[in-house]
């Protein structure tokens, strides 16, 4: 990958990604939808491995929402196996490459208990590595994780006078995740799609026409270039 054009001072820390387009992809090559999904796992690993050259500390990728139910059911249950064929085939390569494994999102009872197994397997494998956290939002959204904060608080019997930002953001499915800097969405769409809603407040947004299953490394970079270029205020003034 080239590195031209790049400011290897201001790589963002954390790149969120919404990996769309998979069952268009397939549709315009003739192929099922379910084809798509897997042709996806190479533009993930690539992306993945070009976050790991150009520094990047923390990535990402919107696998399954909880939106995702409304699929048919043969996709439904092909992404449930594909995700645990997926981490059982390719997680001791992202531990050799030093990769941590996380996962956010509800742990309920439509996750079947072999996937949410191979979860917990795979986190555990990868907990100590340090060269980039991997995180897989899976039956996730962001609005349910507000409401699970929420419901956390009042678990917690937090008084309302004390509910405030950092109250609600000690309570996300994982606090220790730094907000995205960047957030890339794929195949022309332009929404977030209930992705990271509180984390993403003042994340710069990158719209792909690429359809996910042809993205690589070098748009990433590209989406990178285009983060550098941007002036960051977080409501104030540019100094």
């Amino acid at each position: 990958m080239s590195f031209s054009g790049l400011d290897p001072d201001r790589i963002p820390c954390h790149v969120a990604c919404v990996m769309d387009g998979n069952g268009r992809w397939a549709e315009q090559r003739g192929l099922k939808r379910t084809d798509g999904h897997a042709a996806g796992e190479e533009a993930l690993f690539d992306t993945a491995e070009g976050a790991l050259e150009l520094g990047i500390q923390w990535l990402t990728v919107y696998a399954f929402s909880t939106e995702n139910w409304r699929r048919p059911a043969d996709e439904v249950k092909f992404l449930m196996w594909f995700n645990q064929s997926l981490l059982e085939r390719r997680r001791d390569e992202l531990n050799d490459m030093g990769v941590r494994i996380r996962f956010i999102g509800r742990r309920d009872w439509r996750v079947p208990k072999r996937l949410l197994r191979c979860m917990d397997e795979s986190v555990e494998l990868t907990r100590d590595n340090k060269r980039m956290t991997l995180t897989i939002a899976f039956n996730y959204g962001g609005r349910a994780e507000i409401v699970d904060a929420v419901k956390a608080l009042v678990a917690d019997g937090v008084a309302p006078n004390k509910v405030t930002e950092k109250a609600i953001a000690r309570r996300l499915y994982d606090p220790d995740m730094p907000e995205p800097d960047l957030m890339v969405r794929t195949s022309g769409e332009f929404r977030t799609s209930n992705f990271l809603l509180w984390e993403m407040a003042y994340s710069e947004l990158v719209f792909s026409d690429t359809l996910w299953p042809d993205f690589r490394r070098q748009h990433l970079r590209d989406a990178v270039i285009e983060f550098q270029n941007r002036t960051r205020r977080f409501g104030g003034l540019s100094s």
